[in-house]
């Protein structure tokens, strides 16, 4: 039961950590990457599918990702997409490609990343919190049903506090990273 436990709650803390990493991989830094337009959902055929099922996604160059659908009348519903996501991206078709410029950021809107980049980061540590709380009820619960000693108990819980600040400090230095990532100019 011990091993089982500390595995699904590392799991559950690295699963956590997996999602920080993809948020923080939304939150634009001036540079073009093709993964900035992963979670743009566009209308093919009355069903909405990820962007990346309908077009090519490809940099042209380091401020500009081309998206090229593969059908010819889905140009304006993929251009319609990537304008209404959240990104403030503003999309420019030509002919069968369209050209996604990526704005230069401005010290203000930098500063608005980094909270949100911060908020993000604060949140995934909670989630982390709770995992490690959950985890701690589940050891009370057997010492309660007398299927673990109170030993085993403390033991186990120093163990999932090692987990826990080793998924906090992960967290810390991914935020950190995006943080520089964000500050260069």
């Amino acid at each position: 039961m011990i091993p089982e436990l500390k595995k699904t709650t590392e799991l559950k803390m690295q699963k956590s950590i997996d999602a920080l990493k993809q948020d923080l991989a939304k939150v634009r830094t001036g540079r073009a990457h093709a993964g900035i337009l992963d979670h743009v959902m566009v209308d093919y055929y009355g069903n909405p599918v990820p962007i990346n099922q309908v077009a090519n996604i490809t940099l042209i160059d380091a401020r500009t990702i081309g998206v090229q659908p593969w059908e010819k009348p889905m140009v304006g519903k993929v251009e319609k997409a990537i304008r209404d996501s959240d990104l403030g991206l503003n999309p420019a078709s030509q002919g069968e490609i369209i050209r996604v410029p990526m704005p230069p950021l401005t010290e203000e809107r930098r500063k608005e990343l980094i909270k949100v980049v911060k908020h993000e980061g604060e949140s995934t540590k909670v989630a982390v919190r709770n995992l490690r709380r959950d985890a701690n009820a589940s050891l009370k619960d057997a010492v309660k049903a007398k299927t673990i000693s109170e030993d085993d108990e403390r033991r186990t819980q120093d163990d999932v506090q090692k987990l826990t600040d080793k998924a906090i400090v992960e967290i810390d230095k991914l935020l950190a990273q995006k943080e520089q990532e964000l500050m260069q100019i």
